[in-house]
């Protein structure tokens, strides 16, 4: 089935309502955004997530940051995962202790055989187990969280290689045809759950519903 990730929680009962509707991974962003989280705020988001009975693994998102740094967080906070959304290389990968969801970002001039390429390259270097891959569409300005499509024939192609997690203007409205064109393993969303800025329990519920029921 479908892997859904809900991404930039920062407040536990967002968190919750994620939990009880499905959702298999929480993603809480370190990195410099409005949805930017303190080490301190992510405790009581993972603290509570500990006390449920169907727990989901907890990703930490960094851009650029140093190694030394992620990993100190990741084991002060109880990190299960860590997403690297920036620049890093994939010698800087090996120097994380956790496993990784490494984003590759699409943009308007970026091939599915450029995609594959740089998929296959990291699987050279670190095994599946521990390096899982993420399509984000490219923005000049921002790292993540844009709200934006990129090219799903693209997302398809990748998908029938590898399984990887689709993000990039995914909503309650397109995420079933999205699971169903491009069969991917996982999706993952942040500002298509949102109203005002802030995580809508209603459209967490219906992304994941939709997901689920397409994947």
């Amino acid at each position: 089935m479908i892997k859904v990730k809900i991404c930039g929680i920062s407040k536990p009962e967002d968190a919750l309502t994620a939990v009880k509707a499905g959702a298999d991974f929480i993603g809480l962003v370190f990195a410099p955004s409005r949805r930017q989280v303190t080490p301190e705020q992510a405790k009581i988001v993972g603290e509570t997530l500990r006390k449920m009975k169907s727990k989901p693994l907890v990703v930490g998102v960094f851009v650029n940051e140093t190694a030394d740094y992620v990993n100190r967080i990741a084991e002060e906070v109880g990190l299960d995962l860590v997403q690297l959304s920036g620049d890093e290389t994939l010698s800087y990968c090996r120097e994380i202790s956790k496993s990784i969801i490494k984003v590759c970002h699409v943009s308007a001039e970026k091939t599915a055989k450029q995609v594959i390429r740089e998929i296959s390259d990291g699987f050279k270097l670190m095994s599946s187990d521990c390096l899982t891959y993420l399509l984000d569409t490219r923005s000049d300005s921002r790292f993540g969280g844009t709200g934006k499509a990129f090219d799903w024939s693209i997302a398809r192609e990748v998908a029938a290689r590898f399984p990887v997690i689709v993000a990039g203007g995914l909503n309650p409205d397109n995420v079933a045809g999205l699971v169903k064109d491009v069969k991917p393993w996982g999706v993952d969303v942040s500002s298509g759950v949102e109203t005002g800025g802030q995580k809508d329990p209603a459209k967490i519920r219906a992304f994941i519903r939709e997901a689920k029921a397409a994947g």
